[in-house]
């Protein structure tokens, strides 16, 4: 699967986001090392704690469905959500600082330095990171002495 086929699967994921407090649709797809795509998207909460980004959506599912150890990339994109329903925007979307967290969980699990791909809404424009470059000195199970 190519970068741009991955984040054209996190373009279709943000069709789903509930997101009606910040108006911003999220999506993310993670590609597993055998092939295989699982997509989340953001879900809001008047609360706004309880809300999930796009990136714990799927790095949960990919759990739920024992697949946290095969992530091998990670893309996201998104923008705000106009009067239309339509996700717009031009500049790339990157994970917060909790997603980025999330997303070393799995780093530390498949011992990859995940690329993530952040991408603009229109998928125009795409910069790829590793998650070190994203998470320098990251925290994580060998902190713990887990690892």
């Amino acid at each position: 699967m190519t970068r741009e086929q991955l984040v054209a699967a996190a373009r279709a994921a943000t069709a789903h986001s509930h997101a009606p407090y910040s108006g911003f649709g999220v999506g993310a797809a993670l590609l597993l090392d055998d092939g295989r795509v699982i997509t989340g998207c953001n879900f809001e909460n008047a609360s706004y704690g309880l809300t999930l980004c796009a990136e714990t959506v799927a790095l949960a599912t990919a759990n739920a469905q024992g697949d946290l150890r095969r992530v091998t990339e990670i893309a996201i994109t998104g923008g705000p959500i106009g009067p239309d329903g339509n996700i717009s925007g031009d500049a790339p979307v990157y994970p917060c600082g909790r997603c980025r967290q999330m997303i070393n969980e799995a780093a530390s699990l498949t011992r990859r330095d995940i690329a993530v791909h952040c991408a603009s809404a229109d998928g125009q424009s795409i910069e790829t990171h590793p998650l070190s470059e994203l998470l320098p000195h990251a925290f994580g199970p060998g902190d713990l002495g887990l690892a």
